[in-house]
């Protein structure tokens, strides 16, 4: 599983403070240390950066590149002039930068396609549409077919496209968690030699901070089975780390067994494998979340 470090992002009270005074410091230290930790790809997350982003993408992506010039970069904010500053900017890496994210809205494609093919960058695929988001898989995979045309129009081969089909909370959106993975079975028919990524966190946004790793590492070997390339994840998350670059495959085998409806006894478990069979079976919807989930 390629994975995106998400932890340059402006939500952070650390990474804000040094985008707004522009200090380099706070913000090298943080690439240096997702390099160290196994990230593929650096998120730079500036949010709306309505007032000053078309300078301060620019700078960020020139703080960044000087201590970790060969690590692609993700560029991500909806303000769509600060996205073009930095590609300006973007000096070549081991792979293609990327565009993060062009949403399934003409007015949002339209404008943004013909700017990442000027640059030769991949884009990731936004499955959020005019009517916000997409009820089940069928609904993702016609604003896959509208938006990857309009990609391919523009230039911009499936081979450069990451599609997301949006993760959703597990607490408050439990059928929307198996909508994506049949999304993503069925995404190589609908764009063949297309990626595919997704905000992975957001399932466990809300549930109990002690239950977000777990939820997190589950579904994103869930995902991957599916057919998920790759996820932007937290770095210091060094478990889903592992299990991501082929390290856990213990965790991995009591997944699959239990998505195949061959659970192992929890009885016979370590409880931490035990866990991961309790929380597949939240994920798919055979258990009912709650937040004491996993002492039941």
């Amino acid at each position: 599983m390629i994975l995106f470090g998400e932890s340059l992002n402006v939500i952070s009270s650390v990474i804000g403070k040094a985008y707004r005074e522009r200090d380099p410091k706070p913000i090298q230290e943080e690439c240096l240390e997702q390099q160290k930790l196994g990230m593929d790809y650096i998120d730079i997350n500036l949010g709306p950066a309505k007032k000053d982003g078309h300078e301060l993408m620019p700078w960020v992506v020139q703080v960044v590149q000087e201590v970790v010039p060969d690590m692609p970069l993700l560029l991500d904010t909806s303000n769509i002039n600060a996205i073009e500053e930095g590609l300006k900017v973007c000096k070549p890496a081991s792979k293609s930068h990327v565009v993060n994210s062009i949403m399934a809205r003409p007015e949002r494609y339209n404008a943004m396609l013909p700017m990442a093919a000027k640059y030769d960058a991949d884009i990731v695929a936004l499955m959020w549409g005019p009517d916000g988001l997409p009820r089940d898989e069928n609904e993702r995979a016609a604003l896959a077919v509208e938006l990857l045309y309009a990609a391919n129009e523009a230039g911009i081969p499936n081979e450069k496209i990451w599609v997301d089909g949006i993760v959703t909370p597990v607490n408050i959106q439990q059928a929307q968690c198996v909508a994506l993975m049949d999304f993503q079975t069925m995404l190589e028919d609908i764009a063949p030699g297309a990626m595919s990524t997704c905000g992975l966190s957001n399932i466990s946004n809300g549930p109990p901070v002690q239950l977000r790793p777990i939820l997190n590492t589950t579904y994103m070997v869930m995902l991957g089975r599916s057919g998920m390339k790759a996820v932007i994840s937290d770095p210091l998350d060094t478990t889903l780390t592992d299990v991501a670059k082929g390290k856990r495959q213990d965790i991995v085998d009591v997944v699959y067994q239990t998505m195949d409806g061959n659970a192992p006894d929890t009885a016979t478990l370590s409880k931490e494998l035990a866990d991961y069979v309790k929380t597949v079976k939240v994920i798919k919807g055979e258990s009912l979340f709650s937040d004491s989930y996993l002492e039941i």
